[in-house]
């Protein structure tokens, strides 16, 4: 089968490797159908996921067809049309029973990590019934890719880590395909503001259109200076980082009011500054977060009844033969105007 290889930092290739075979009972074997590349998919090919080794086969989202099961799957069959979701999760373990599927003991994030993953024309999705989603018949497969992950993420480690309420003000910090994922989800909370700060202006133009009552863009480093005049003086309520640099986390404390929350989904690669000798006494919390995807079901029936429509996140569209050129595609996203892009097996 063709898959996409990372081959250590800065590496990748197209390449034929065998097809995954059921290695235990609750495996499903899954033909690929459409998938997508992260923002973590790159920050892998940078080196900053020490758990992803070379040769290892990316990718943790997407939809697919059962092709095979193991003798301990119970929920699917072959032939049955799946969302894969990028946590597989035992729904046994300590930590699966307190919802924290991305730390469950024999799975969280491994597909495209520590396991191969869903670029590639076939992959081995352990606890399947747990791990997997049925898709009805008539769904929209590629708005349902966005439901393996970034839906989830922005709306667990963003919104309800962030405590988004109705009538706060959000800041949301970095308008790529997270944190418009973050602002669509959020809206489901009614907030009076919802602050989109980014460096592309064709990203905080997307983010109007997507429902952000107010954009900035920080090129200037006055970022901090507009939130509070629009604020009133005091900050945002909730503070999402959703980038992964340095400079994103230092401006959330620039913003962030007294009693806030500092909500990061960003993938650190290397270390950040916390300013306690600011914040010690502002009543501040700050979450982090892997993705559990506990809140998957409840964003399927919403996406269904199209309270949420995550198409509109989908720039652009190429086959997996073309898959170099997708992540050339969505790694110069500022040249390219690139959000997600989807792949077709």
């Amino acid at each position: 089968m063709k898959a996409f290889v990372y081959g250590g930092p800065g590496l990748k290739s197209l390449e034929d490797r065998p097809k995954p075979e059921i290695q235990a009972a609750g495996d499903a074997i899954v033909k690929m159908v459409k998938t997508t590349i992260c923002g973590t998919d790159l920050h892998i090919l940078k080196g900053d996921v020490a758990t992803c080794v070379p040769g290892r086969i990316l990718g943790h989202e997407g939809v697919g067809i059962i092709d095979s099961i193991g003798a301990g799957v119970t929920a699917f069959k072959p032939g049955d049309r799946v969302l894969i979701s990028c946590i597989s999760s035992c729904g046994k373990c300590e930590y699966c029973r307190r919802g924290m599927f991305s730390h469950c003991t024999s799975g969280g994030w491994i597909l495209g990590n520590e396991i191969d993953g869903t670029q590639a024309e076939y992959v081995r999705t352990p606890h399947a019934d747990t791990s997997l989603y049925p898709i009805l018949a008539g769904a929209d497969e590629e708005a349902l890719v966005m439901l393996s992950d970034i839906l989830p993420t922005g709306f667990e480690c963003g919104v309800l880590n962030g405590k988004v309420e109705p009538g706060s003000t959000v800041a949301i910090v970095g308008a790529g395909p997270i944190g418009l994922a973050v602002l669509l989800t959020a809206q489901l909370y009614s907030p009076a503001q919802i602050i989109m700060i980014d460096l592309d202006d064709n990203r905080l133009q997307v983010a109007r259109q997507f429902g952000a009552t107010q954009v900035i863009n920080s090129a200037d480093g006055k970022a901090a200076e507009a939130v509070k005049r629009l604020t009133g003086g005091p900050g945002v309520d909730a503070a999402i980082e959703a980038v992964g640099v340095p400079a994103t986390f230092l401006l959330c404390q620039e913003l962030i009011a007294a009693g806030g929350i500092i909500a990061n989904i960003g993938v650190h690669g290397q270390k950040v500054d916390l300013h306690l000798e600011r914040l010690w006494s502002q009543n501040i919390a700050i979450t982090t977060r892997l993705v559990d995807t506990v809140t998957t079901p409840m964003l399927l029936k919403t996406v269904q009844s199209q309270k949420i429509d995550p198409t509109r996140l989908i720039t652009h569209r190429f086959k997996l033969d073309q898959i170099l050129d997708a992540y050339d595609t969505f790694s110069h996203a500022a040249e390219t105007k690139a959000l997600k892009v989807i792949i077709e097996v």
